[in-house]
């Protein structure tokens, strides 16, 4: 085990290189780490998915890292924009341990805005690794090699939110081929953010459908119980086309042209109500334009078992 810069290096042989990563069937012959090594030792949970995630997604991410934390086990991402970097900071946020997979040098931090996550990941008992060189630029080639170490760090991955084509795949891939556990989250039919994880599904990947789903394959693949659960208190307070509203665009994001059809409503009253749980905080517009429920509102429908 050799020391350089702000971290060290773990090469293949030496007694700290984990178990997991040397089932590759190319090994990497050296990881490059920084923070405290022992946590990739133990039993954890990757969590990936789209850059672009959605509010959906994020929930989802949201949820699965909370779920994990509180089950006592790290969560795993690559740190990348969307659901790596929502996974990773809602595990921190809920006290847990992370691991950062970079696809550059451990010491560089791509993308920019993973920063303060690779810092607060250091300070917190998690640790950053990659299997390129210390001063490695990001090259598009290095980002399947670091997602097959994702997925052998774990004995599942968890695909929270993914489109098609998608580079969650690669990942999902690895873990199949190293015999590890895929976990998928559904979306609608309708939704081009859900097709990638829906085909996931559809092709053998195990469906989580619900938080006491997640808890259950938990449960089941790393034999350990989740130790409390959140209480069960809704929004409330929405009545007649404002709940209709939300029960649809939790279904599939709508225009507000759409949902005023649905609704039966004209296009002004419907701008109004959409302002309306925009101001509650239920919903967001997406960058094309779409009206959906925001984290706050989906993280709601979920403890209330969604319309309880």
């Amino acid at each position: 085990m050799g020391a350089c810069r702000d971290g060290f290096e773990i090469r293949r042989g030496d007694s700290g290189y984990p178990r997991c990563v040397a089932e590759l069937p190319q090994v990497p012959p050296v990881l490059y780490v920084r923070g405290d090594a022992t946590v990739l030792d133990l039993p954890s949970l990757s969590i990936v998915g789209s850059r672009r995630a959605s509010p959906y997604g994020s929930a989802i991410c949201e949820l699965a890292a909370g779920i994990a934390v509180e089950s006592g086990i790290p969560v795993v991402s690559g740190g990348a924009r969307g659901c790596d970097q929502v996974a990773g900071w809602a595990t921190l946020n809920a006290g847990g341990r992370h691991i950062v997979v970079l696809g550059t040098g451990a010491d560089v931090v791509y993308p920019s805005t993973a920063k303060a996550l690779v810092d607060r990941v250091i300070e917190t008992g998690g640790c950053v690794i990659s299997i390129e060189p210390w001063g490695t630029p990001p090259q598009r080639w290095a980002f399947p090699k670091r997602n097959r170490v994702i997925a052998a760090l774990s004995s599942a991955t968890f695909v929270a939110e993914a489109g098609l084509p998608s580079g969650t795949f690669s990942t999902a891939e690895a873990a199949n081929e190293l015999g590890r556990e895929v976990l998928a989250a559904p979306g609608s039919i309708f939704s081009p953010e859900s097709r990638g994880s829906n085909y996931l599904i559809a092709n053998g990947a195990c469906c989580i459908a619900d938080e006491e789903a997640l808890e259950v394959a938990i449960s089941r693949i790393y034999g350990t119980l989740r130790f409390c659960r959140k209480d069960a208190r809704g929004y409330g307070g929405l009545k007649g086309n404002e709940q209709r509203a939300l029960d649809m665009i939790v279904a599939s994001p709508l225009r507000v042209d759409e949902l005023a059809s649905h609704l039966d409503i004209d296009g002004v009253s419907c701008l109004t109500l959409v302002s309306s749980l925009e101001i509650q905080g239920l919903a967001v517009r997406l960058p094309d334009g779409r009206i959906s429920p925001s984290k706050s509102a989906l993280h709601a429908l979920t403890r209330l078992g969604h319309n309880g």
